[in-house]
């Protein structure tokens, strides 16, 4: 009988089939890539990624490609692909994010050794050499509305603080959340918090599972010892003016109005106690 994989790596492709296979790659170059299952899920692209994708990778060993019906956004893409997966542990990781060769492999023997550990994210780093800064504390609105206007020129200790500035980004340490371009957690966690809230088509998904992670008792870690290379643009890139033509800046708003709407209870006992 086979053996199940130990990690089962969910990649959604949304028309960018040549970034997918990239990451696919760096996933079959891993240390221990023969103890990693790829699930590809495209998320009705509409173009030509699922002819792209067939021929480069068809149903090959490890690999299994998924077409949904709709687009289901990030969460309900991402909980389609983790239906299939039967790896131990589950990696969510965007098709513009490639890993080193190792990392995986260093992801797993953490939190094998750290039960106390739920999720945790490499240290990614853009084209430009820069590391992003994809550890955070939770967020108020207030950081959200002053993130998108000049009012982040007035108040940028509340930045600093949000965007953890003054942290190391080479620095293993406890975070609040990490944002969802590559989380690495057992899937047992994953199903037991209720995967990715589909409430959220697209943004604030990562921020609510990292929130269900520590309400579940576990730690969520940010692991620069494992490094992967990160695509700069960022969809939710924009101020809020661009809110009037920017159907992605209108979905980033509309997420985190449902997700302060979501934990509201939680957030005004945190707030009455300061």
């Amino acid at each position: 009988m086979k053996e199940s994989p130990k990690v089962s790596a969910v990649i959604l492709n949304y028309k960018t089939p040549h970034e997918t296979l990239s990451c696919v790659d760096a996933l079959l170059a891993q240390t221990i890539s023969e103890d990693i299952e790829i699930i590809v899920v495209d998320n009705y692209s509409k173009d030509d990624s699922m002819k792209i994708l067939r021929s480069l990778l068809g149903q090959g060993k490890n690999i299994k490609l998924l077409e949904t019906k709709r687009n289901l956004g990030f969460s309900g893409g991402n909980n389609l692909g983790s239906k299939e997966a039967s790896g131990k542990y589950i990696l969510i990781i965007n098709p513009d994010t490639t890993l080193e060769n190792d990392v995986v492999e260093k992801m797993f023997l953490f939190l094998e050794e750290n039960n106390e550990v739920g999720i945790i994210g490499p240290q990614l780093v853009f084209p430009n050499g820069t590391i992003r800064d994809s550890y955070r504390t939770f967020p108020t609105m207030l950081d959200i509305i002053i993130k998108r206007t000049p009012l982040s020129i007035f108040f940028p200790r509340r930045m600093r603080d949000y965007l953890q500035w003054d942290k190391s980004p080479y620095e293993k340490r406890e975070v609040d959340w990490l944002v969802g371009a590559c989380m690495f957690m057992k899937k047992d966690l994953f199903e037991g918090i209720g995967k990715f809230d589909e409430r959220f088509f697209l943004f604030f998904e990562d921020t609510d599972l990292c929130r269900k992670c520590h309400l579940n008792g576990k730690k969520v870690v940010y692991f620069p010892d494992a490094k992967g290379h990160d695509n700069q643009n960022r969809l939710s890139s924009g101020g809020m003016l661009s809110f009037l033509w920017k159907n992605t800046v209108r979905i980033h708003i509309l997420s985190a109005i449902k997700y302060f709407w979501k934990w509201r209870k939680i957030l005004a006992a945190k707030a009455s106690l300061q």
